[in-house]
């Protein structure tokens, strides 16, 4: 797990430190009980206090992206899958009604749109 963190923003560093591991999350690279780093040793990494990582890490488990069990370290979540389903169906929902507003405007009927939304849908499965 790579963070990397920039002096050349006016984001805190604990916000840096979430943003990157969530979006490591959505993006597939982390996921379901995929352990991360002690605070210690990622706070070592990044030459920054371990209140820092603490900060950011309490967020995470606050947003239900990681556990921590106390002598076994931090995980992702598994509520974690459930947010990112959710997060993707929101994209979707957005692209389709992008799409619908398009159909509607160019005389697209629904029967067409639906017609092409499962081509695509179906032409991925095989």
């Amino acid at each position: 797990m790579e963070i990397i963190i920039s002096s050349n923003t006016s984001k805190p560093i604990y916000e840096q430190i979430t943003t990157q591991i969530k979006a490591m999350v959505m993006n597939g690279e982390l996921a379901t009980g995929d352990p991360i780093p002690s605070m210690r040793s990622l706070a070592k990494s990044l030459h920054i206090s371990v209140i820092t990582v603490q900060k950011a890490y309490e967020d995470l488990q606050r947003d239900g992206f990681i556990e921590t069990t106390v002598g076994r370290g931090s995980f992702i979540s598994a509520q974690t899958k459930d947010f990112y389903q959710e997060e993707r169906q929101k994209q979707a929902e957005e692209h389709l009604q992008i799409a619908a507003e398009i159909g509607r405007t160019s005389n697209i009927s629904l029967e067409k749109l639906i017609e092409l939304l499962s081509m695509f849908y179906l032409d991925e499965e095989e």
